[in-house]
């Protein structure tokens, strides 16, 4: 190969590169949203009945402030598997347990385990 074929390859591959970056923050930032929709929808997650979550409206004050998630789990597999059910960590929680109960589906606590990781 040549010096300006192996400069062309370089050049596509960072090109490729800055794409796929650019689609997968946006993507984030979609899971994000539809994360925060869950935890702030009445019928679904409604993080909001019990904990104060920043840009929430009416939070409840029965359980902590979710912020700093990743200093109170090991990793989001542990904090997926509280959400999961919270009685298999503390069997006198108040918490439901959003997947057991069928109330969140897996991939809803899924896409709720990634917002609340990153507040």
């Amino acid at each position: 190969m040549t010096i300006k074929v192996i400069l062309k390859l370089l050049v596509l591959l960072s090109c490729l590169l800055l794409v796929a970056c650019i689609s997968s923050k946006k993507m984030l930032k979609e899971d994000l949203e539809k994360g925060k929709k869950i935890a702030f929808t009445r019928n679904k997650g409604n993080c909001l009945a019990c904990h104060v979550i920043a840009d929430g409206e009416l939070p409840g004050n029965l359980a902590p402030e979710l912020k700093n998630i990743a200093r109170r789990f090991k990793n989001p597999q542990q904090l997926r598997q509280f959400i999961w059910d919270a009685s298999a960590f503390n069997a006198e929680t108040i918490m439901p347990p959003f997947g057991k109960n069928k109330i969140l589906n897996k991939q809803e606590i899924d896409v709720l385990v990634n917002y609340l990781w990153q507040l």
